[in-house]
């Protein structure tokens, strides 16, 4: 497993992305579904405002039946889907194992966004700022 960006930092903080991307606090279903649609490799949507993070929202929070123009923000939750910067990373990277979750919100004790914690596919280590770039480079060349 990745630890982190260097032998030193063993931290939740050194293996996150710094720029993950991050939608308006009051976005609405309908534009959440539009989001995931757009990108089959989107997990999860950080819905931010003032650099809080208010919601986080998977495709599974988007019950079918759900008011189109309701806020996304309320089918979505922080609890389980949040981590602190200071973590271990070794502890949460077994506990995402665990959990089979992916992706986990990096943020302060008074809620401001840090990062976003992006296990890898493979399960091998984590998404690192550099690799996401090239990928989004590369389906910009594609496209």
């Amino acid at each position: 497993m990745q630890r982190g960006r260097t032998a030193a930092d063993r931290t939740v903080r050194g293996a996150m992305l710094r720029h993950p991307t991050v939608h308006r606090a009051d976005l609405t279903v309908r534009e959440a579904r539009s989001v995931f649609a757009a990108g089959a490799k989107t997990r999860v949507l950080l819905l931010v405002t003032g650099g809080r993070l208010v919601s986080t929202v998977v495709r599974e929070d988007l019950d079918p039946g759900a008011d189109p123009a309701a806020a996304a923000a309320n089918a979505g939750t922080l609890t389980g889907r949040c981590v602190a910067a200071d973590a271990l990373l070794e502890d949460t990277f077994q506990a995402m194992l665990r959990e089979g979750q992916r992706r986990l919100a990096v943020i302060e004790p008074d809620g401001t966004l840090l990062g976003l914690l992006c296990l890898k596919q493979s399960r091998s280590g984590f998404c690192t700022d550099e690799g996401v770039a090239a990928m989004r480079a590369s389906r910009m060349r594609g496209a």
